[in-house]
């Protein structure tokens, strides 16, 4: 263990300042870092919870020896709030220093992130939320933003700055000793978040799942440059040629402003209330030419598979690995994953029968040879993102993901016995459902095959309490059933599910009966305890889902409800409600993602590159086997006994959907 003065170092908090001409937002931590206009300007530590000292590096201070080694040291815990971006910052520093080897990041496992912390408690997750949610007597300071924008960003050229493209200390000295002040601010705002929590730690495992996502983020995933550089290209191309089609067909000077349109549509006796998508798809049959090909074009046009090529163009690092796709514990009820920068958890599906074809074209660059032989050449880009990931040379991907891993544990949760037994002989859960529903045999593509598409909208819509809503916000109507169908589905789906729909309403109880009378209550192996203004709702696995000053409400309908404080659909930290269904939703989605860590935790040593929702990517060498990946994957946590898991998988050169 190292020493400052006569004290052994333990722990260290930290908080830097920093400068970059890489923008952060669409960059991710990785590329600013290593950018090569990257400084430190600041560096605030506190050294065992101690004093916050502010290391000024932008006017030649550097840190003690005892700190720089400290850093490189795993037994020291290093504590930041939003960790990822000190850790990965740092390794540039200790990089120019010669103390890391370049292209190395500093090792995970001796970091701890007050922001993962926060989230855990159910806090938000940034560093004024979670101090005003908090009810810090520090709290982050107001001038923040503007103080940042001065001294951390490019600048326009002034003659107060010299006619340089940043502002430096000596420009607004005062400025700059407020900096300083915001710096050790906002170390100190991360140690009053650590003694404000210190009696509800994170559990170990949790730690041990975020040191993996760290290394998985580290490592990255390969994007093939030049295919999407080509991609980029080939959309100018393509917006140039369907701009000028549409200003053919209707003379205007600017077919895609939105005034001139519908003015033009208008006039040709063609009346839409709105040109989004699915307002145009449903007009489109009875609209005649030339409107109809224009809107067409014009559906074409706003394709936006540019954006995600854009997006790794910009995340890729200098070794074109995109770094940091993914945050831990992003989904703030349930602790799932969530996907940042070029977001590969919502990427266009691919269903081209000759996508090797397709993709080779958009990688040379043939923009005429797409024309030619695609219908849309934006759809042909859109079908490809994808396939913009590659492995490293020498390797493969092997992809493998759960099948029904939802339905699988609300099934298991609630003992739903039919859904457990059509799982363990292999059965099409949608068809299983169907079955079970209407009282008939239901095969895919075969005995009473149309019904699966009810077991399918029933499935996805009305597992967690939905009801008609439901049904038609997951598109039911434009499945083909009538609205007269709607409520015999889900009367039919209840019927048939009597267990889960229990399990709904036991949850509904027990989160009552423990804020109600501040005490402890089970129910399906789960775990409902009101202590300390927090309803904690522990999970098989042993993880917590925590809810922050929970009480009883009145909800919409006029009966009682469980509320609590979170972020809200708009990011606002307000009193939100819940009941048993929607409990079930946070639990189950908290267990699947348990299960996702666990399988994670087996397939470590299998270079994980990404992961999306139920799904895991791997870049290996040549002999690794998807039935090795699969039976891994698919390997039953110790605390889930019972449960029936299935990993299915595939290998390819390139990412892509099966």
């Amino acid at each position: 263990m190292l020493k400052t003065g006569d004290q052994l170092i333990e722990t260290m908090s930290i908080d830097i300042e920093t400068y970059s001409e890489a923008d952060l937002p669409k960059t991710g931590v990785y590329p600013y870092a290593e950018d090569p206009s990257f400084q430190i300007l600041l560096f605030g530590v506190s050294v065992n919870h101690g004093l916050v000292k502010v290391y000024d590096f932008a006017q030649g201070e550097s840190l003690p020896d005892e700190i720089l080694h400290a850093l490189l040291d795993l037994s020291v815990t290093k504590w930041a709030f939003n960790a990822q971006f000190e850790r990965v910052c740092i390794s540039r520093y200790l990089w120019d220093l010669g103390l890391l080897e370049r292209g190395s990041y500093l090792d995970p496992r001796g970091w701890r992130c007050d922001m993962v912390w926060a989230g855990y408690m159910g806090f938000p997750m940034y560093l004024k939320g979670a101090g005003t949610a908090l009810r810090l007597d520090e709290q982050k300071m107001e001038e923040g933003k503007s103080l940042i924008t001065y001294f951390c960003k490019p600048y326009r050229p002034t003659s107060k700055n010299g006619y340089t493209n940043r502002n430096l200390p000596q420009h607004d000295p005062e400025k700059w000793e407020l900096f300083k002040k915001y710096n050790q601010r906002d170390v100190e705002v991360e140690l009053s978040i650590a003694e404000k929590l210190k009696n509800h730690p994170v559990p170990e495992q949790v730690w041990r799942e975020y040191w993996l996502d760290q290394t998985i983020n580290d490592r990255g995933i390969l994007v093939d440059k030049k295919m999407v550089e080509n991609a980029i290209a080939i959309d100018k191309e393509s917006k140039k040629h369907l701009r000028e089609e549409m200003q053919s067909l209707s003379g205007l000077a600017n077919p895609q402003s939105v005034m001139q349109m519908q003015k033009w549509l208008r006039q040709n006796g063609v009346k839409l209330d709105s040109l989004g998508k699915k307002e145009i798809a449903s007009e489109l049959s009875g609209i005649e030419e030339p409107m109809r090909s224009v809107l067409l074009l014009r559906q074409e046009l706003a394709m936006s598979a540019v954006k995600k090529y854009q997006a790794m163009d910009t995340a890729a690092c200098a070794d074109n690995r995109c770094r940091g796709m993914f945050q831990f514990y992003g989904a703030n009820r349930s602790g799932r994953f969530a996907g940042r920068i070029v977001q590969l958890q919502n990427l266009f599906r691919n269903s081209l029968p000759d996508l090797d074809q397709a993709r080779a074209l958009v990688k040379q660059g043939n923009y005429t040879a797409l024309a030619a032989l695609y219908d849309s050449v934006p759809e042909v880009l859109a079908q490809c993102v994808r396939t913009a990931f590659i492995p490293a040379p020498g390797y493969k991907f092997v992809v493998a993901d759960f099948s029904a891993i939802e339905a699988r544990v609300i099934a298991w949760l609630a003992g739903e016995q039919w859904r457990m037994e059509a799982f363990a002989a292999g059965k099409d859960i949608y068809c299983a459902s169907a079955s079970q529903m209407f009282g008939v045999p239901v095969e895919k593509h075969g005995v009473n095959g149309h019904l699966r598409q009810k077991g399918k909208i029933a499935e996805l819509a009305l597992g967690y309490g939905g009801s008609v809503g439901a049904l038609t916000a997951m598109g039911a109507l434009d499945m083909g059933l009538t609205e007269e169908e709607l409520d015999p589905l889900v009367k039919a789906w209840r019927a048939a599910n009597p267990n889960i729909t229990k399990l709904w309403w036991a949850v509904d109880k027990a989160a009552k009966n423990a804020v109600k009378e501040k005490t402890t209550t089970r129910t399906h192996g789960l775990s409902f305890q009101y202590q300390g203004g927090m309803l904690y709702i522990t999970l098989p696995s042993g993880r917590q889902l925590s809810y922050v000053s929970p009480r009883m409400g009145e909800n919409r309908f006029g009966g009682e409800s469980v509320t609590y404080m979170g972020t809200d659909m708009t990011k606002h930290w307000s009193r939100i409600e819940s009941y048993g269904p929607k409990f079930v939703e946070n639990i189950v989605q908290g267990i699947s993602r348990d299960i996702l860590c666990h399988a994670m935790e087996k397939l470590r040593d299998y270079r994980i590159v990404a992961h999306v929702h139920d799904e895991v990517i791997i870049e290996c060498p040549p002999e690794t086997t998807i039935k090795e990946v699969c039976d891994l994957m698919a390997a039953v946590p110790p605390w889930a006994e019972g449960l029936i898991l299935r990993a299915d998988g595939y290998e390819c050169p390139y990412y892509q959907k099966d």
